[in-house]
């Protein structure tokens, strides 16, 4: 059970998370720039694999290529459909340093793509080329991260296969970098009225054009400083905070206005399989409810 759902203590790897968030959006913002438009941005997300994250095949012209984080030899890699093949060494290095480098070997491969060139959903927006503030590489946590990633990746599709309305992929958002699997209700939602750190509002209401739940997994933030599952509906309906939800670790977070439960109470659990699948089905279960979704029609 440790080896396969280790410790992630946010506090040990906070300098490295910050670190990997930005190489992340960097590599994101690839797909941003090329990938044609998807609804709620699905095209620009990252997907695990049996290695690590990869952007999957972006169209460049008549080419494609794609861009791998492999968390195992702790390289980035860039293959082209053509054959070519280059690779960045993942280790402590600054922002600005790894940027520069991946715009060369991009440039290298003759990939022109002009990236957005300053993070998102972040409180301070470093430009890219400027950032020498971020700077740290733990391999042996990068490691962490994501096999917990690919962990919750694994549980969550089975979560996703019971439900045959529209959901999302199970992906990662670099925005946040949150890995996320998203049902919908099949109605519109209100306009999204709220604000997200250095994020232009058109993100948000694309992003939530539409009645849904939403559950994932993430490694901590100031507002939450320890690695935790969340779940959350839009627009909330009224009461769900005070539903009661499993298994019995899972709480109502008025700040976030997200339901969390702990990764250390999913690790330690005797099924942390069955721990992802009870909180992520009784929180939208939750939400469907108190919205009155067709869940007759919805679920398999």
């Amino acid at each position: 059970m440790t080896d396969t759902w280790p410790e992630l203590p946010f506090a040990a790897w906070r300098d490295t998370a910050d670190t990997l968030h930005m190489w992340m959006q960097i590599v994101g913002k690839t797909r941003l720039a090329l990938a044609p438009m998807e609804n709620h941005w699905w095209q620009v997300v990252l997907y695990l694999t049996p290695r690590g994250l990869t952007t999957s095949p972006m169209p460049e012209g008549t080419r494609t290529f794609a861009v791998d984080f492999d968390f195992l030899d702790h390289t980035l890699i860039v293959r082209t459909s053509d054959g070519a093949v280059r690779t960045m060494a993942l280790a402590p290095r600054t922002v600005a340093d790894f940027y520069t480098e991946y715009r060369e070997t991009l440039s290298a491969l003759d990939l022109p793509v002009k990236l957005y060139p300053v993070p998102v959903e972040v409180e301070r927006a470093i430009p890219f080329a400027k950032d020498r503030e971020h700077k740290s590489y733990d391999a042996e946590y990068a490691n962490r991260f994501w096999r917990v990633l690919a962990e919750s990746d694994r549980v969550l599709k089975r979560y996703r296969g019971q439900f045959i309305g529209k959901a999302s992929p199970v992906h990662l958002f670099w925005g946040a970098m949150d890995l996320a699997a998203t049902r919908f209700s099949g109605r519109t939602a209100p306009r999204y009225s709220g604000a997200v750190m250095n994020c232009p509002i058109s993100v948000m209401v694309e992003g939530y054009s539409h009645e849904c739940a939403s559950c994932g997994f993430w490694a901590g933030s100031d507002g939450l400083p320890e690695p935790a599952y969340y779940a959350y509906a839009y627009p909330e309906p009224k009461g769900y905070g005070e539903r009661k939800v499993e298994p019995a670790q899972a709480y109502y977070h008025t700040g976030l206005r997200e339901f969390i439960l702990p990764y250390t109470a999913v690790r330690t659990a005797a099924s942390p399989d069955d721990a992802i699948l009870a909180f992520a089905q009784s929180t939208y279960a939750a939400a469907a409810d108190l919205a009155k979704w067709d869940r007759q029609a919805l679920e398999r």
